[in-house]
């Protein structure tokens, strides 16, 4: 393990497993990023569908934030890629990265592999897919409802897991989840996700150990993306690259009916504003 692994952004110490670059995204990839974040049109996804309902506690209900996805989609009525026994038909193939974030997340895989411990990186890991959170207020009648925050969760993905962030500086943290006994996580380890960053954190403990969320995006520098999302004011960008191994992603035809089925609908608003889901679907 390399010592520079140790001091991380304002000289502020991380354990092992976490690294952290404050101003990773030059003025000029960002420029270029935002440029490419207008030609989006992210979507709005429901937590179920007819061949994937909720189970008896709980109910049909629209996800915090609009989303979008690189490399394949996993779409959340699908229940996302969860091994070793959710891995199979819920992964679509989806648009691959512009140049600029491939610049980027081959940076960040050579971080990774220059500083991580070799057994917490599976021999084909590479950043294949990333998600594209969305995060600031729903304006719905009027009123403004702040929906930057995500709940404690783990990425199921496998090795390290590397996050851009853009816009207003995000408070992640690391817990131990509550128990019925608790009223609340305990928090083991927590940060500042600033404008321009990067994160990435991996082993054992980071990933299946510990829980990690957002609690809360500043308003702080009142940062406001001009993007394609109606009803909705973007405060901060998050791009969460992870891996999937490639034998896991197929094509949309490739799917089994019932699961085409349950996407359909998000493949045919996709399919409107952009050319690679709209010959998917033919």
């Amino acid at each position: 393990m390399s010592d520079d692994f140790k001091e991380v952004g304002e000289n502020r110490v991380l354990p092992d497993g976490i690294y952290y670059d404050r101003t990773f995204v030059s003025p000029g990839d960002k420029t270029q990023i935002m440029a490419w974040l207008k030609t989006l049109h992210p979507i709005w996804e429901m937590r179920y569908a007819k061949n994937h309902p909720p189970p008896p506690d709980d109910k049909q209900r629209r996800l915090l934030r609009p989303v979008y996805w690189l490399g394949n989609w996993q779409f959340a009525c699908l229940g996302y890629f969860h091994p070793p026994r959710g891995e199979k038909n819920r992964c679509v193939r989806a648009e691959p990265y512009p140049p600029v974030l491939r610049h980027l997340v081959n940076k960040a895989e050579k971080i990774t592999r220059r500083l991580f411990h070799p057994q917490d990186i599976p021999k084909q890991w590479h950043l294949n897919t990333c998600l594209v959170n969305f995060y600031g207020d729903q304006i719905e009648d009027g009123k403004r409802n702040d929906m930057a925050r995500v709940g404690e969760h783990k990425d199921f993905e496998l090795g390290p897991v590397a996050s851009i962030s853009l816009g207003e500086r995000a408070f992640f943290q690391f817990v131990e989840s509550s128990s019925r006994k608790q009223t609340k996580s305990n928090v083991v380890q927590q940060m500042w996700l600033d404008d321009r960053s990067l994160q990435i954190f991996g082993g054992k403990r980071w990933k299946e150990k510990y829980f990690h969320r957002v609690q809360r995006v500043d308003r702080r520098d009142k940062c406001k993306f001009e993007l394609n999302v109606e009803g909705f004011e973007t405060r901060r960008i998050n791009f969460t690259f992870r891996y999937v191994p490639e034998e896991f992603i197929l094509p949309y035809s490739k799917m089994p009916p019932k699961v085409k089925a349950d996407v359909e609908e998000y493949m045919i608003e996709l399919g409107l504003h952009s050319e690679f889901f709209e010959k998917a679907l033919s």
